[in-house]
């Protein structure tokens, strides 16, 4: 577009496009979960953000036009997104669990992170990737990895491949974990905590669960959420870390990241006051979308090439990740007196 002098306008909408890319394939990926139901949503999304990143002719306009709404879309719709999942989480149902339940949930996640982290290290991985794994496997996944990005050194750049592996071994979980819960004999509520404790991302939670009745479900996703609460304290200690060891001003992650204040006041007001059904409908329906549409970004950003030729000691770290969470949940379940 030009002006009545001939000079070029500015584009007021920079972002548009990307997040029309992203919505477009974030429609396809309703239609994936539409026709085969055990795929998450939020799954299908990064897995197709991966695919069109993959094709070459894509590139282009993906790194170049689209660039503008794809970051948005994988940074501040990501943080939004974020502070919606606090109404999934009321207080009172974690508090259900009982306390032995509960100091066990985090001292999983606390041990994986850890253990994450300093293989990370070990196999020295490049930036925030160790953190961003450790994030991703301990957490909430996808989310979680974006959260921790927002505050880190590297601003996201490190989270393409985290969320890859991340993705890969949470999909994993939905076909392996329903297969080895029948071989251990583990009771429905077993393998609910089980499966809340050690899956990733809250959709995949869901769709590995279902499949062994509504009790599991029901006991997974609270068991999940509880993981989900650590997010507000795990970041903003990452957030403070950064900020000393920042260099100047300007370079510094706030001392808690405005979107974690966020995710902490929705958290408050699910626990004190009676929503309408209505409404969590809705900002369950929105918050879904916002982070598919964030997850469309992050899927653009990965390539395999790159995953394959330098991401060798990442798949491993993200796989022995995986196996350790999976493999102390499962002992913990079977330790627990749970039904």
């Amino acid at each position: 577009m030009t002006t009545p002098g001939g000079s070029a306008a500015p584009d007021r909408a920079p972002w548009l496009p990307g997040v029309g890319v992203a919505a477009v394939v974030v429609g396809l990926a309703w239609a994936v979960h539409l026709v085969v139901p055990a795929v998450p949503l939020l799954t299908a999304s990064v897995v197709l953000g991966i695919v069109l990143g993959q094709v070459r002719p894509a590139r282009a306009p993906l790194d170049g036009v689209l660039a503008p709404g794809l970051t948005l879309a994988a940074k501040r719709l990501l943080r939004i997104g974020v502070v919606l999942l606090g109404l999934k989480l009321s207080l009172v149902d974690v508090a259900s669990l009982g306390w032995l339940t509960i100091v066990s949930v985090v001292g999983i996640l606390l041990a994986t992170f850890a253990v994450t982290w300093s293989l990370g290290r070990w196999a020295r991985l490049p930036g925030d990737q160790p953190l961003l794994l450790a994030a991703g496997f301990a957490i909430c996944g996808a989310s979680a990895i974006g959260a921790m990005s927002a505050v880190t050194r590297d601003r996201g750049k490190d989270a393409a491949t985290p969320v890859a592996l991340v993705t890969l071994c949470g999909t994993a979980a939905i076909v392996v974990l329903p297969f080895l819960g029948s071989a251990f004999g583990l009771t429905e509520v077993q393998f609910g905590a089980w499966t809340g404790a050690s899956v990733h991302d809250v959709g995949q939670v869901v769709a590995t669960a279902q499949t062994a009745g509504a009790t599991a479900l029901a006991i997974a996703v609270v068991v999940k959420l509880t993981r989900v609460v650590m997010l507000a304290p795990l970041v903003a200690v990452t957030s403070l870390v950064v900020r000393r060891r920042g260099g100047g001003a300007g370079a510094r992650p706030p001392v808690v990241p405005l979107f974690v204040v966020g995710f902490l006041v929705a958290v408050t007001i699910r626990t004190l006051l009676p929503l309408p059904e209505a409404v969590l409908t809705v900002a369950d329906t929105v918050q879904t979308l916002l982070l598919a549409l964030a997850l469309v970004g992050l899927g653009t950003s990965v390539r395999l090439e790159k995953l394959v030729g330098t991401g060798a000691r990442a798949v491993g770290v993200g796989l022995a990740s995986w196996v350790f969470i999976a493999g102390l949940s499962l002992v913990v379940v079977r330790v627990l007196p749970l039904g």
